[in-house]
């Protein structure tokens, strides 16, 4: 007996010995402390404010309600935010079914089979030669002992993939929201256009007839009146682009409120734009964590990919299984349901990897790898998101310097053209002088047109830099995220 014990403990010794390890895989990849990323020389010149995070309606502060009705029918028909809502359904199921198989399983059945054996496999008092029904019900149960957590470990990792594509969907809504304000700022801007198309158009078919007029008189040349015609030329040129400009952005707000191209005609002409004025948020780089519903999804996909680390770990160690089953059996014409019929069967089961050909550390290998991937996305999303902000403050301050400074070169050239307009009258100068002073009176229009809507823009492009007025769910902005995956196993 004792020499039993003792070449039983040494095989088992043996097989442990020999048996396929973790040992040496594990992630290389490690998480930058967003404390790290310093913002406070870039943003020394706006305003802090602790409410500086905008609302879930940020829309409403550029003042056009046609706008707010826009956003609200593009985000309850765009085809784009079913698919990320389908996905988020879908990883939720996944998550379900990782929690079911943390539990037992019980199953029931019944068969009815008849048959007849062949004498050469069965005697006569076995039903050889005879045909026979055979009759069982049957109810098993098995259950897999989740010693070392990894059943767990995949719930929680399909979980934290549930969360991210939860979050990807709110992302999908504020990208959404962004892009049909920008495409409305467009579309007014090509408005804007329109009319400084239509007055250029204007004065450069007065300056034609006058050049006619003075050719006419033998004052000017056909050359000058050729010159003319070219001006009228590129203003109808003009003209017509603002126009298509104008039909552009209306097909684009039609593709994002999931409408045909006829939505776009029934869009009004936008009121005058406001610009969100907006401060910098106090420790900007620690509180964009939670804002910013990419870096809030990234940081859940990260979770995940560290709890399936631990389920490739526990693939190393030893499994016990339970499983029973019981029923009744019988042959021929007897009662099936009676205590004679009955079966039973019991027992456990343990199982322990000792040579796969490399499977399990491939795998173990390929999972850290994935872990990896994710932390370098997290980290460049995170530099990303930083820099966005900051540059965007930056854009945003750059832009209204632009705006005054185009606002002095428009009051300029405003007085200009309202004194050529008065020597005109006076008879000391003549009209066709007035119109070439008219002319850049267009010009300082239209480039303050283009810096507006320009100013607009990049306000709505800061405000999704700055998450879009992202509210996480409980938890969701509060997930631990591990420099490494845990290394207990």
């Amino acid at each position: 007996m004792r020499l039993q014990i003792l070449a039983a403990a040494t095989g088992l010794s043996l097989a442990l010995a020999g048996c396929v390890s973790s040992g040496g895989l594990h992630p290389s990849g490690s998480l930058i402390d967003a404390l790290t990323l310093k913002s406070d020389r870039s943003l020394s010149k706006v305003t802090v404010s602790p409410a500086a995070w905008p609302t879930e309606d940020w829309w409403t502060g550029l003042g056009d309600p046609q706008l707010s009705a826009l956003i609200a029918e593009a985000l309850k028909d765009n085809p784009s935010l079913e698919l990320a809502d389908a996905r988020a359904r879908q990883a939720q199921a996944q998550a379900g079914a990782a929690d079911a198989e943390r539990g037992p399983s019980v199953n029931a059945g019944a068969n009815m089979i008849g048959q007849r054996l062949p004498l050469t496999a069965a005697p006569p008092e076995l039903g050889g030669g005879h045909f026979t029904w055979f009759k069982d019900a049957r109810a098993s149960f098995s259950y897999g002992l989740d010693l070392w957590g990894g059943k767990r470990a995949a719930w929680e990792a399909a979980l934290g993939q549930q969360r991210a594509a939860e979050v990807e969907a709110q992302a999908a809504r504020i990208e959404l929201s962004t892009n049909v304000a920008r495409a409305y700022v467009q579309l007014a801007y090509a408005y804007d256009q329109l009319d400084v198309s239509k007055a250029e158009r204007e004065r450069a078919s007065t300056a034609r007839q006058l050049t006619e007029q003075r050719v006419a008189a033998g004052v000017d040349s056909q050359l000058q009146l050729k010159q003319s015609d070219t001006e009228v030329a590129n203003a109808d040129q003009r003209l017509a682009a603002a126009n298509r400009d104008i039909d552009a952005a209306r097909s684009s707000l039609s593709i994002l409120l999931g409408k045909g191209p006829d939505r776009g005609k029934d869009i009004a002409r936008p009121q005058t734009l406001e610009p969100a004025v907006l401060a910098a948020p106090a420790d900007l780089p620690v509180e964009l964590l939670g804002h910013r519903a990419d870096l809030v999804a990234a940081r859940w996909q990260v979770e995940a990919a560290g709890k399936q680390i631990k389920v490739a770990k526990t693939e190393f160690l030893p499994n016990i299984s339970i499983s029973a089953m019981a029923g009744f059996a019988a042959a021929g014409g007897a009662n099936v349901f009676q205590l004679p019929a009955r079966f039973y069967t019991f027992g456990p089961s343990i199982s322990l990897p000792i040579f796969d050909g490399g499977r399990l550390r491939s795998n173990l290998a390929g999972t850290d790898a994935a872990y990896d991937q994710l932390v370098a996305q997290y980290n460049q999303t995170l530099v990303r998101a930083v820099n966005e902000v900051a540059d965007g403050y930056d854009a945003v301050q750059s832009a209204q310097e632009q705006v005054a400074a185009q606002q002095r070169a428009l009051d300029a050239a405003t007085q200009a053209w309202q004194l050529a307009e008065q020597r005109y009258k006076s008879g000391v100068g003549s009209y066709l002088e007035a119109l070439i002073v008219r002319q850049q009176l267009l010009a300082a229009q239209e480039r303050m047109a283009a810096l507006k809507a320009q100013q607009v823009d990049l306000s709505v492009q800061l405000i999704q830099a700055l998450g879009g007025g992202f509210r996480p769910q409980a938890g969701a902005a509060d997930v631990a995220v591990q420099s490494s995956p845990e290394h207990s196993l």
